[in-house]
């Protein structure tokens, strides 16, 4: 069995690292390694900084469950945003690619995730309760639902959809510009406008 011969802080950190998505052991180890060579670089006091402000001053909007430093958000709290049209999504980024196109001035909700019986995540684990008991005291017309062109984003919708047939709300989907598959943080900015003008009652 080979020994680890990194001092425990590097190895430390290499692991918390490695535990980031997307993040491999090599990956982990070349980060750990650039802020060691740091030498009298600020860059490792910023980033632990910035991580310590992360936890400190963000929170979850109590309205749409987007990540916030104000409870609401901005945007649940700018008046001047269509208040009857709701656009519900996955993630914090779709939202942030979403508000990029410019073309949606109504509000979000974020459910954190979609359904995945491979990942043992189900509605309840979602934030679909509260989006219901939101719909249901508010003057909503129309619900937008943009999770992503996925198998589990096709199941999220078609959940919803069920759920609310009884509701008195017209509900869409986003148009199948997008690629299947695909993310909405990563579309470009006319797909995902076209996306949205293009929008069609869910059958």
């Amino acid at each position: 069995m080979a020994r680890n011969v990194l001092p425990q802080p590097v190895q430390h950190l290499i692991d918390e690292f490695a535990r980031l998505p997307g993040v491999g052991p090599k990956s982990a180890s070349r980060l750990a390694f650039f802020l060691l060579r740091g030498g009298v670089d600020t860059q490792a006091q910023e980033l632990a900084e910035a991580l310590l402000a992360l936890k400190e001053r963000t929170r979850f909007c109590s309205v749409c469950h987007n990540i916030t430093e104000s409870d609401p958000c901005i945007i649940c709290a700018d008046e001047e945003r269509d208040q009857t049209i709701l656009c519900v999504v996955e993630e914090p980024l779709d939202m942030v690619a979403l508000e990029r196109t410019r073309a949606f001035n109504g509000l979000y909700h974020v459910l954190h995730g979609a359904i995945s019986p491979v990942e043992g995540i189900g509605p309840e684990d979602l934030k679909i309760d509260e989006l219901v008991r939101r719909i249901e005291a508010g003057p909503v017309r129309e619900l937008i639902i943009a999770t992503n062109a996925s198998l589990e984003g096709d199941s999220t919708a078609l959940y919803l959809q069920r759920r609310l047939r009884e509701s008195q709300i017209r509900i869409t989907r986003l148009a199948r510009g997008l690629p299947m598959g695909g993310d909405l943080e990563y579309t470009d900015e006319i797909t995902l406008g076209r996306a949205l003008e293009g929008r069609r009652e869910m059958d």
